[in-house]
């Protein structure tokens, strides 16, 4: 058995896996594959419908907002967020947490002026930056809930006085939001949601059509909302399969329910990282993130001897990211936590080994 601890594409539910696998060969009887009906079809529709309600059942998206099902990733958010909401001659106030939050103000610099407004960079993203004053004449505030590379994650939402713009890639759907603390969330499906190829966008319709550029349709939130989705074919696999995840995580009580499980999967691992003498967090402790679990060996000799053994007993995608090195474990929702107990008893034998 396989226990994946990749940090995405992430691991699926396998029963989403096996419908998903079935839908590929005939579709609801349809006698045709997924992967060949037209996405116009009353078929499809229902899928894409059932997926934008699901969305807002569970994230209890109140009215005035709109949920989209786009492309390119939570990459392409990075530009297409201020590109739609900053003025030319307006500024966006950004945090910044970590690689994927200094790309999005990177791309945010393409369409006016940007304020970092706090950064842990020179702690090498360690912790979330607490005591900074969010401008209120900047168009929107952009944070990113969790970030993935280095194990840090907020704790609390920030309360601003202008539209927080949030990529919630690698933590959708793991913990309760109140969505109308937001004026913008994107994700990429890849974490928590489905496969890549994939884009979740929660926009609060009254922030849009505030800047004089033209912005081409593709990148256009209005248009998306006016084609619902659909502007052009939109990625009906992995539409297919959020949706299938979607109904898995409402299955298992909700967003409430699932919170809870990662909140045990999250305590009991870091309590073995604490416990145990062979490995140390890296991260303050008030921001540890509940999906990815960063930490080091006391003697860095040891790491590809404990990769090894992990590999022999089944521990898959915990090799830290190039950037940072030592070990990441990434317990989404549909990680189980006797993967999790799986780990630990790896580690305590490795401890064992090397007294």
């Amino acid at each position: 058995m396989k226990h994946n601890f990749g940090a995405g594409p992430g691991i699926l539910p396998h029963e989403v896996l096996k419908q998903a696998s079935e839908a590929v060969i005939d579709f609801n009887g349809t006698g045709l594959s997924l992967l060949e009906i037209s996405h116009r079809s009353k078929e499809f529709e229902a899928v894409l419908d059932e997926a934008v309600a699901l969305v807002k059942e569970l994230f209890s998206v109140p009215e005035g907002y709109s949920v989209l099902f786009l492309q390119g990733g939570a990459s392409t958010q990075f530009a297409m967020a201020p590109y739609n909401l900053l003025p030319s001659n307006g500024k966006a106030a950004y945090l910044e947490t970590g690689v994927w939050a200094n790309k999005a103000l990177k791309e945010a610099k393409y369409f006016g002026e940007v304020e970092i407004v706090a950064s842990s960079k020179a702690s090498n993203f360690t912790y979330i930056p607490k005591d900074y004053t969010i401008p209120a004449d900047a168009a929107y505030f952009h944070i990113t809930s969790n970030n993935t590379i280095y194990g840090t994650q907020l704790q609390e939402f920030p309360k601003s006085p202008i539209p927080v713009v949030c990529d919630m890639s690698s933590d959708i759907f793991s913990r309760k939001i109140n969505v109308a603390d937001f004026g913008l969330i994107y994700a990429g499906a890849q974490k928590n949601m489905g496969p890549a190829g994939v884009t979740l966008v929660i926009v609060k319709d009254e922030i849009l059509g505030k800047v004089d550029r033209k912005i081409p349709a593709m990148l256009n939130y209005q248009t998306q909302i006016e084609g619902g989705s659909m502007y052009n074919t939109p990625p009906v696999f992995a539409i297919y399969v959020s949706m299938l995840t979607l109904n898995w995580l409402k299955a298992k009580g909700g967003v409430e329910a699932i919170e809870q499980e990662n909140i045990t999967k999250a305590r009991v691992l870091y309590e073995e990282i604490e416990r145990n003498p062979i490995f140390k967090p890296v991260c303050a402790v008030e921001d540890r993130s509940h999906m990815n679990v960063t930490f080091v060996m006391e003697n860095p000799e040891l790491e590809k001897p404990f990769l090894k053994l992990c590999d022999e007993r089944g521990i898959v995608g915990i090799k830290g990211h190039r950037s940072v090195g030592g070990f990441r474990a990434s317990i989404y929702n549909a990680l189980p936590i006797t993967s999790v107990y799986a780990l630990i008893d790896v580690m305590q034998e490795f401890a064992e080994l090397n007294k």
